[in-house]
């Protein structure tokens, strides 16, 4: 913060780089506003629905390429390329065909989607098959294997996903705010204040950015941890159980 000052005093003009105090005092003037809570609402519902909806297709289809090799083969690749493909290419290519706020979500959607699957196949097949094998003999049943055997191995490569899709969306979806230029949106608002030369603005929306991405993880990963202490007593008690 003290850098960011200095260099403000440096540059001596708002229009170049404004000082974290201007920044501030203009993210507080902002934020008594409803249509400040409105946008920041409409950009996180996209977003948050794009990531929701990448995540179930990308658990579906790790699924059942974890159940096939040759299913494994024959999407492994497309999820290189959809991995490898910057969000702006994906933007252009999409717009000849889907407009306005559904492009963000779409973007999201195949940011996410590779990341999910690659987890959660590894999970899936993370699972020790000796240990499967050794509750078949004793003949415990399927739901019992999964929850003792099969979940305990996935859960950690599924909170991975949740985690690293999740600031994957946030970016992604933004991004494609910012270059689809989506109104009454985070990113459309960072757009409009690069292009008329509100600085301040552009650093404001920015530290809104920032901060949403932070509190987004931080409840993020309270979930899973409060996800993890409940399955771990869940499955304490199956075990016991039987």
């Amino acid at each position: 913060m003290g850098v960011w000052q200095a260099l403000a005093s440096l540059v001596g003009t708002d229009l170049l780089l404004p000082g974290p105090l201007d920044t501030f005092a203009r993210l507080g003037s902002l934020a008594v506003t409803a249509d400040f809570w409105s946008i920041i609402a409409a950009s996180m519902a996209r977003i948050l629905i794009g990531w929701l909806i990448g995540v179930f297709i990308g658990a579906a289809l790790a699924a059942l390429t974890a159940m096939s090799h040759a299913v494994s083969a024959f999407f492994s690749p497309a999820m290189s390329v959809i991995k490898a493909t910057p969000v702006a290419s994906f933007v252009m290519l999409a717009f000849v065909w889907i407009r306005g706020e559904n492009l963000p979500v779409f973007c999201t959607v195949l940011m996410v989607l590779p990341l999910a699957w690659a987890n959660i196949h590894e999970g899936l097949l993370s699972a020790d098959r000796d240990l499967i094998e050794m509750a078949r003999a004793f003949r415990l049943d399927r739901s019992t294997i999964f929850r003792t055997i099969r979940l305990p191995a996935l859960l950690p490569h599924l909170f991975g996903a949740i985690r690293v899709s999740l600031g994957f969306a946030w970016k992604a979806g933004v991004a494609a705010e910012v270059i689809s230029h989506v109104g009454r949106s985070i990113g459309g608002e960072l757009y409009d204040a690069k292009l008329y030369l509100e600085t301040i603005d552009t650093f404001a929306w920015t530290a809104v950015i920032i901060l949403l991405s932070v509190l987004l993880e931080k409840l993020c990963a309270a979930a899973m941890n409060r996800a993890a202490v409940r399955f771990g007593a869940a499955s304490g008690r199956a075990v016991n159980a039987k």
